[in-house]
C-alpha cells in the first residue's frame, strides 16, 4: 500500500486505540535506544492509523539515528502535509536537512516556524544558528573562489614553528615517521596528549604529497600465504582502534591493513584517530592502505564533529588541510585483481567498469550523485534491483547488481564498510557483498560488535574476528559537533 493509499484509507475506533498503543510502546523503544524496533512499531502505528503526523515526526527522528536520512526527510515532509501547524514536523525536516549537509534547506524550514511562533526562544535560537552556518559557507565559499582554489598545504611554514622546551611528546627523525614514533605516539593519545603542531602539520604535508600521487582505484597484490586484514569504519574510536592492533597486532610489513574510510567525525578522538593512521601509512607505504569515506567531506566534518575537533585541539588552518588531503584519498582498492573494496556500494548503471572507477577526478568533495558518489554512499538491500537510497545520498543495489557488476569486471566479490551491523559485519548477496564495520557500540548508544576480516592471498576466503567496545575517557561522542546538531532534534 503506497503511502498516499495509506492516508485515504478508513480508519476505525479500534484502529486508533491500536495504533496509540504502538505509538506508545515505539516511544519506548526509542527511550532504550532500539532505534530499529522503534522504527518497526512506528510503522504498524502508522499503517493502522495513517493520518496522525506525530507518528511520521517521530519515525522521522528514529530514521535519523540510524542514518536513514532520505527516510527522515520524507517522513517528516509527510508530517507537514498531514498537519502544516505541526511545528515538530518542520523541526524534523531540519534535522534530515542538516544531516546531509543541507543547510539553507534547513534554515527555510526554520524561519518558518519562527515565522508562525514569533515568541519562540526556541525556534529564533535554532533559526539563528543554522543562519549563521550558511553565512559562515557562503563567505568560505567567496574566499575559495578569491583565492582561486589556493592550496593551504602551500602557506604552511614548518620552520617558523618553534619545539618548546616543555615538550616531551614523540618527536619525528629526520623529519621521518618511525616506529618508535609510533608506538610513543600511541601511548601519548592512549593518556589523552597531543603531539606537537609542527609534526602534526609535517605528517599532514608528507601524506598529502604521497596521496597525490596515487591512483584512484588502487591494485593490492597479496602473496598467497600472506595474511591481509580490512578494517571497516572507525569514527574517531581512538581505544576501539587499539584493541584491534592489541587483537591483530601491530601493522607492520608483514602485518598489511586496509582501513575502509570513515575514520573520523561523531567519536570525539578523531583526531588521535587519524594521526595514527596517517602515520603508519607514511611508516608502511605499500602495507597500510586507506580509502575514503563518506565522512571524509567538508560537509560531514563540519556537521559531525571532525571539523570542531582540529579547532579545539590544533587550528583552523589545519581542518582547512585535512580537507585538502581527503580530496586525494583513494577510491577502492582491489585485492589481487579478485576482490573490490570500496566504503560504500555499487552504481546506479550496470556498465561502470574498473577502468572507469580508475579515471574518476576524485581531487574534490564528493558530488551528489555518479559513480563517485556511490562509491562512498551506497547500500545493498535483499531484494533484486535498485532503490533510492534510504540516506538521501547514492542508491541501493540488490544481488542481481553486485553479480553483474563482478561478472562484468572478473571478480570474486566485493568489501564494504558503511553501515552498522550488530555482529560487526554481514554477508549478503548469496556471499558476493561484504559488510564490515568496526566502531563497536557505535556512538556509544548501539550495543553493535566491531569486526575485521583477515583473508589470505591464495583462498582470499574472508575469516571475521568480531570484538566488543573498550572503556574510553569522559568525553562523549559528537562532543565536537556542530552545536545545531544536538539542538535540532
Amino acid at each position: 500500500m503506497t503511502t498516499e493509499e495509506q492516508t485515504n484509507q478508513e480508519v476505525t475506533t479500534e484502529d486508533i486505540k491500536i495504533a496509540e498503543k504502538y505509538k506508545s510502546d515505539a516511544n519506548e523503544s526509542f527511550k532504550k535506544q532500539d532505534f530499529n524496533n522503534a522504527i518497526e512499531l512506528y510503522t504498524k502505528a502508522i499503517e493502522k492509523n495513517p493520518t496522525v503526523a506525530v507518528y511520521y515526526a517521530n519515525r522521522s527522528i528514529a530514521y535519523l539515528k540510524t542514518e536513514c536520512f532520505g527516510y527522515a526527510l520524507t517522513d517528516a515532509s509527510k508530517a507537514i502535509e498531514l498537519d502544516k501547524s505541526y511545528v515538530k514536523g518542520y523541526y524534523r525536516r531540519a534535522a534530515a536537512h542538516m544531516s546531509l549537509g543541507k543547510f539553507k534547506e534547513a534554515l527555510k524550514d526554520y524561519e518558518y516556524v519562527t515565522k508562525v511562533r514569533p515568541n519562540d526562544k526556541d525556534a529564533k535560537m535554532k533559526y539563528t544558528e543554522c543562519n549563521k552556518v550558511v553565512k559562515k559557507l557562503a563567505f568560505e565559499r567567496a574566499i575559495a573562489v578569491d583565492d582561486n582554489k589556493k592550496n593551504i598545504a602551500d602557506s604552511i611554514n614548518l620552520d617558523a614553528m618553534t619545539i618548546e622546551n616543555e615538550y616531551t611528546g614523540p618527536e619525528l627523525e629526520d623529519g621521518k615517521v618511525t616506529l618508535q614514533f609510533m608506538k610513543d605516539l600511541m601511548e601519548l593519545y592512549k593518556k589523552q596528549g597531543k603531539l606537537h603542531r609542527k609534526y602534526a602539520y609535517k605528517i599532514l604535508l608528507d601524506i598529502k604529497a604521497y596521496f597525490m600521487k596515487q591512483p584512484t582505484l588502487v591494485d593490492v597484490p597479496i602473496e598467497d600465504d600472506a595474511k591481509f586484514t580490512v578494517c571497516g569504519d572507525i569514527h574517531g574510536q581512538f581505544y576501539d582502534l587499539m584493541n584491534i592492533f592489541e587483537l591483530n597486532g601491530l601493522p607492520s610489513e608483514t602485518n598489511p591493513y586496509l582501513f575502509n574510510g570513515d575514520f573520523v567525525d561523531r567519536g570525539s578522538f578523531s583526531v588521535e584517530c587519524i594521526f595514527t593512521l596517517f602515520g603508519f601509512k607514511l611508516l608502511y607505504p605499500n602495507h597500510f592502505f586507506m580509502s575514503r569515506g563518506n565522512h571524509e567531506s567538508a560537509t560531514m566534518n563540519q556537521v559531525y564533529g571532525f571539523d570542531g575537533e582540529v579547532k579545539s585541539k590544533y587550528t583552523a588552518q589545519m581542518a582547512d588541510l585535512f580537507t585538502e588531503v581527503y580530496n586525494w584519498l583513494p577510491l577502492a582498492h582491489c585485492l589481487n585483481k579478485r576482490v573490490l573494496v570500496m566504503h560504500g556500494g555499487l552504481f546506479t548503471r550496470d556498465d561502470v567498469t574498473l577502468d572507469e572507477i580508475r579515471k574518476i577526478d576524485r581531487n574534490r568533495q564528493p558530488p551528489e550523485e555518479g559513480p563517485m558518489c556511490e562509491l562512498l554512499w551506497s547500500d545493498p538491500q535483499p531484494q533484486p534491483g535498485r532503490a533510492p537510497s534510504k540516506r538521501g545520498v547514492g542508491c541501493q543495489f540488490g544481488p542481481d547488481v553486485t553479480k553483474t557488476f563482478l561478472d562484468l569486471n572478473k571478480l570474486d566479490y566485493i568489501i564494504r564498510s558503511h553501515e552498522v551491523k550488530n555482529d560487526g559485519y554481514e554477508v549478503a548477496h548469496n556471499g558476493l557483498c561484504i559488510t564490515v564495520f568496526s566502531a563497536p557500540n557505535y556512538c556509544d548508544t548501539m550495543g553493535n560488535k566491531g569486526a575485521f576480516i583477515t583473508l589470505t592471498g591464495k583462498s582470499m576466503k574472508p575469516i571475521y574476528t568480531t570484538y566488543e567496545a573498550v572503556p574510553h575517557p569522559n568525553v562523549k561522542p559528537m562532543a565536537f559537533a556542530n552545536s545545531l546538531l544536538n539542538l535540532m532534534c
